[in-house]
């Protein structure tokens, strides 16, 4: 035994801390692994009784069938072998820090030296649950314990990456839909059919065909009359499936909701015709219906244009009947005559002035202004019109309707919406740009929206109005020069980007 190991740890602090340093373990030598005939615990307790370095409680004998452990494997419970001092009395406490046999101590062969094992990492090696094995790994945490960052990055970036390529084609999908959408539309046969289903045919429906009218002109009146869906189906219809196909002038009685081929097959019966009958347009004119009524009827033009010469015949006191001849739909007998027309439409008039509340004297002042309000703006607008002209007359302001100039100087149906500089300075008693008030007559025939939105004008300040979308209808209403103004550059900048608007 070497004097080193002779020597009493109580009395020589020296050789205790010498004898610290020397059993610590060698960082250039690999700490052996555990012998391969050591049992590993079998369970969470195991583990950590074989971490405190105590026996498992237990009966001594084992079970049935399992072979009791050797002698030699019970004497070495303790994981952290220590070396002993010769000295009993004063053991050195060294179980914590794992050490290595000295050779001075134990000779030239070294003791297997078992590594220590934590009871908290045996608990998760052994019994660990769902959520250790979900738990970050030691590979993805840093020295810190905190997830390394690496990977955290990496899945952003990809991220990014996956969000612009899902922009980028979202925005390209977008643009080709408002691009060629209607034509893909059509196509794949995605869009809102253009055609009424078979089956949904009802009601009545009356639409007047002129002479000389071709596919578009009639495709029209039957969509405006309720007849097909869209505008243009009809005439598609007949460009496909009937190019020769010829119309005769008159008065049709068909249904709503048709399909295209359907009404084409109606128009062709000649049992659809309503011979006696007749249809006095809203905002129409004396001059451009009696060729229709005549034509309708069979009966000679001229017999209209006698019939039409003497107002005071029906009643009116007025320089013509412009104006009296109430827009709807008529049927008459076979042996009706030109003055009989013309006194049943006169009579309508008379109907609907009563039921709009207006006195017999102003009947003709009355129809005056409807009749303006029909020409110069849409149905949901005649209220703010009448409010114009009336606070226009209130303070004896030229109403300078374009409609009125046009009338008096025979271009109302020209089918442009703009006077010419002759018009706008003909000095006609209708020319509202040169003459202060009311026109002579009438310039046009009302229907009962337009006379009485003459008698309830809606409340407003409103001087001026344009229409700046004809597609639409939409109106400006504006209360001075400065904002009417802007509202024509609007007008004026929609008629450039529609030259074929009739502007």
């Amino acid at each position: 035994m070497s004097e080193r190991e002779s020597a009493s740890p109580q009395h020589d602090p020296d050789a205790r801390l010498g004898d610290l340093f020397e059993n610590l373990p060698d960082p250039t030598q690999q700490i052996p692994t555990v012998d391969d005939s050591a049992p590993a615990p079998g369970s969470r307790r195991a583990a950590r009784e074989a971490a405190s370095g105590r026996t498992p409680a237990g009966p001594a004998t084992p079970p049935d069938g399992i072979a009791a452990p050797s002698a030699g494997i019970e004497s070495e419970p303790s994981i952290v072998p220590v070396r002993e001092s010769a000295d009993a009395a004063g053991p050195t406490d060294l179980s914590a820090i794992p050490v290595r046999a000295s050779a001075d101590a134990a000779g030239d062969t070294p003791t297997r030296v078992n590594p220590t094992v934590d009871a908290a990492a045996g608990d998760r090696v052994i019994g660990g649950g769902l959520d250790d094995l979900f738990a970050p790994h030691d590979d993805e945490r840093s020295d810190s314990g905190t997830p390394k960052k690496k990977r955290r990055t990496g899945c952003l970036v990809a991220l990014i990456i996956v969000l612009v390529i899902v922009g980028g084609v979202a925005a390209g999908g977008v643009w080709v839909m408002n691009t060629y959408g209607d034509k893909i539309n059509e196509v794949m046969g995605w869009g809102e059919p253009k055609d009424w289903d078979e089956g949904l045919a009802t009601g009545e429906a009356f639409v007047t065909i002129k002479e000389g009218d071709t596919g578009a002109p009639v495709s029209t009146a039957l969509f405006e009359a309720g007849v097909t869906k869209t505008d243009g189906v009809f005439y598609d219809y007949l460009v496909k499936e009937a190019p020769g196909v010829t119309f005769y002038p008159g008065v049709y009685k068909l249904q709503k909701k048709m399909t295209a081929a359907a009404a084409a097959e109606a128009l062709q019966n000649p049992d659809n015709k309503m011979e006696n009958t007749v249809s006095m347009s809203e905002g129409g004119t004396i001059v451009s219906s009696l060729p229709a009524m005549a034509e309708s009827l069979g009966l000679p033009l001229a017999d209209f244009e006698a019939a039409v010469k003497d107002p005071s015949a029906y009643g009116v006191d007025a320089q013509n009947l412009e104006g009296w001849l109430f827009p709807a739909v008529y049927t008459f007998d076979p042996e009706v005559t030109a003055v009989q027309v013309i006194q049943r439409m006169v009579d309508r008039t008379r109907e609907a002035l009563t039921e709009a509340g207006v006195p017999d004297a102003d009947a003709e002042r009355v129809l005056t202004i409807a009749s303006i309000i029909q020409r110069e703006g849409r149905t949901d607008d005649f209220a703010k019109v009448s409010r114009v002209i009336q606070n226009r007359l209130d303070i004896d302001m030229k109403l300078q309707m374009d409609s009125t100039a046009q009338y008096g100087y025979g271009s109302l149906h020209e089918g442009v919406v703009s006077s010419s500089a002759e018009a706008l300075e003909d000095p006609n008693p209708w020319n509202t740009y040169v003459h202060t008030g009311l026109p002579v007559t009438p310039i046009a025939s009302p229907s009962f929206a337009a006379i009485d939105a003459a008698m309830h004008p809606a409340d407003g300040p409103w001087l001026y109005f344009v229409t700046i979308n004809l597609a639409t209808g939409e109106t400006q209403f504006s209360e001075t020069y400065e904002e009417h103004q802007a509202g024509i550059v609007k007008w004026q900048s929609w008629c450039r980007d529609n030259p074929d608007a009739g502007c």
